[in-house]
């Protein structure tokens, strides 16, 4: 049984988010890129992703980006909320084509369920 305890922790440990403390020179400057994103506009994980690793973007390694973002505590329904209300403030969309929009990978990149969520909470759907 106490093999059993040490394991789980073992697996908790490693499973636990990098806390900014542990964060590299780059991956602190991407936190800190990615929290001026928030601040301005809804975000998916992996869309703020691709945004602080493209080259387009702003070119950090995506394991940078990756950490960055998973360093920062983020509910990532509420922001569906804010760019399906974003949405629905320039345009017109259907039920599905608003989930469809946040969803896609060539749109915002959240979770269908994320996706579902936000166009509900939005009115929306």
């Amino acid at each position: 049984m106490d093999f059993l305890k040490v394991v789980l922790t073992a697996a908790l440990f490693a499973a636990a988010p990098t806390w900014a403390g542990d964060l590299t020179g780059p991956q602190k400057n991407a936190a800190r890129s990615a929290k001026q994103y928030l601040s301005m506009t809804g975000f998916s994980r992996n869309g703020l992703i691709s945004q602080l690793s493209s080259d387009a973007g702003d070119g950090y390694g995506v394991s940078d980006a990756t950490l960055a973002v998973d360093s920062l505590n983020i509910d990532w329904n509420q922001e569906a909320v804010r760019s399906a209300k974003q949405y629905l403030s320039m345009t017109g969309f259907s039920c599905k084509g608003l989930i469809e929009q946040l969803s896609s990978s060539a749109g915002d990149k959240y979770t269908v369920d994320q996706a579902t969520y936000g166009a509900k909470q939005a009115g929306g759907c």
